[in-house]
């Protein structure tokens, strides 16, 4: 009699997260947000409707917002992952976009936010001086269902001010 239960197939990937070199073995269907907070206990990783709807589990791949629940975590291997815990720099100081948003208030119960924050360091990169109507089309892909979203775009614009006047490109 042959035994039907095969071991799960897995893989070893090669991750970059936050900065760190993790080599991992996971199984072929284990999502990157699985493979984030269960492997690599990176827990600011939510996950919310797991259909790619609501965007709390929006990481950076290689620069570039994802979902990481509709994502495997083979997909990614020898990517560069940025999560929510890696905003911040080395030293601990605050993102401006971290730092906006606690000065406006831009969350409540905070579920929602991991995914904001991500989704918006991509946005004020490909767009420093946004005006409220693009940060508001760029938010669409992030439901939150506490705020208002007025408290978060006034953070995004704020932040976009302050990322602009720390790299020296103050506009009027």
């Amino acid at each position: 009699m042959t035994d039907n239960h095969e071991l799960p197939d897995t893989r070893s990937v090669v991750l970059v997260v936050n900065g760190e070199r993790r080599e991992i073995d996971v199984e072929t269907r284990m999502t990157l947000a699985d493979c984030l907070r269960h492997k690599l206990g990176k827990t600011g990783t939510h996950l919310g409707c797991e259909h790619g709807v609501c965007g709390a589990c929006t990481v950076l791949v290689n620069g570039h917002s994802a979902r990481s629940c509709l994502m495997l975590a083979v997909q990614a291997n020898d990517a560069e992952i940025t999560t929510v815990e890696g905003i911040a720099s080395g030293d601990g100081e605050w993102h401006p976009l971290q730092q906006a948003f606690h000065e406006h208030h831009a969350l409540q119960c905070g579920f929602c936010t991991a995914g904001i924050l991500t989704s918006m360091v991509e946005f004020l990169g490909e767009n420093p001086d946004p005006a409220e109507d693009e940060v508001r089309e760029a938010l669409s892909g992030n439901i939150c269902r506490c705020t208002g979203y007025q408290g978060i775009v006034r953070a995004v614009l704020d932040a976009a001010g302050r990322l602009r006047a720390r790299n020296g490109a103050i506009s009027p």
